[in-house]
């Protein structure tokens, strides 16, 4: 399943992993109370949160295809990774991340440029694939950015504690072994039409991407938010936060940028059809679907 955007001369395509619930809502946002939950109930349930209490969320990444570049934002959580703390991220086995991709009308030797927003376990995955036993770069002709801050925290992290960090030993040293990696600042001005826009909070250097010049662009979000309800309230933050704090004054001050203006939000967890615009709603902000 693919959805693609224009935004002037540039194509926005969704490539999804996979879409269902996972997470119990409570669970997953800590501050969360189920007094709020129930409040809210009436314009989450179905389409956000399930009725047994879990949230519908998204996996995938946002193809972006300019003149000059096809680029990867994001790339879920990849095939044969083992993942014991995630039972449904656990040794995927799936045809459906390839299958999209290919529906958008690219192959991996075709990507230009894979962008991770952070380096997350469901934000790297298919950096790598298995080739006779050894993880390979999956799209052989790309450079890899990565937020020079976030390789640097997660590469430490994973070289005290190598059992604890394997989506690291798996999907992101390699591509750093195989030299296809370059290390940006979170601002990065990569071209005319792309630039990274800092987001931090929910890791520790989290960028966004936006796309397109003012009038016709999109900022694909990565984990800057992940439910709807934390744009009704930016300040509730999520069990795996670097600060929690941090990631609700970054969503406050994207969503006054952006909110009321014609820049599509595409939302990497939102649920189908994960695109849309930002307006005010009380003293946060709801999302209205294209």
């Amino acid at each position: 399943m693919t959805t693609t955007l224009t935004v002037g001369d540039i194509a926005i395509h969704r490539v999804v992993e996979q879409e269902g619930p996972f997470f119990e809502a409570l669970k997953f946002f800590p501050s969360l109370t189920p007094e709020l939950l129930k409040e809210h109930a009436s314009w989450l349930v179905p389409t956000f949160i399930d009725g047994s209490g879990k949230l519908i969320l998204c996996v995938q990444s946002y193809l972006v295809r300019t003149k000059h570049h096809t680029i990867l934002i994001d790339s879920c959580v990849g095939n044969h990774k083992p993942r014991p703390n995630r039972p449904f991220w656990h040794m995927l086995a799936s045809a459906q991340y390839e299958q999209n991709l290919a529906a958008a009308g690219v192959g991996v030797g075709d990507i230009d440029f894979v962008m991770c927003t952070h380096l997350h376990t469901d934000h790297v995955g298919w950096n790598t694939r298995q080739e006779n036993g050894r993880w390979v770069p999956t799209f052989p002709k790309a450079k890899y950015l990565f937020s020079d801050r976030e390789l640097a925290f997660w590469s430490e992290k994973e070289k005290a504690d190598p059992a604890g960090f394997p989506w690291i030993t798996d999907s992101v040293l390699p591509v750093v072994a195989a030299g296809q990696s370059e290390t940006v600042k979170s601002d990065y001005q990569f071209s005319d039409v792309v630039q990274l826009v800092p987001t931090p909070g929910h890791s520790i250097d989290h960028f966004s991407v936006l796309v397109g010049k003012s009038g016709a662009d999109a900022l694909i979000t990565g984990d800057m938010i992940h439910s709807p309800l934390q744009g009704r309230y930016p300040e509730i933050g999520m069990f795996s936060d670097y600060d929690s704090k941090q990631a609700g004054q970054t969503r406050r001050k994207v969503f006054e940028r952006f909110c009321d203006t014609a820049t599509t939000m595409c939302l990497a967890h939102f649920p189908s059809p994960s695109m849309a615009r930002v307006s005010r709603w009380g003293e946060g902000f709801k999302f209205t679907t294209l």
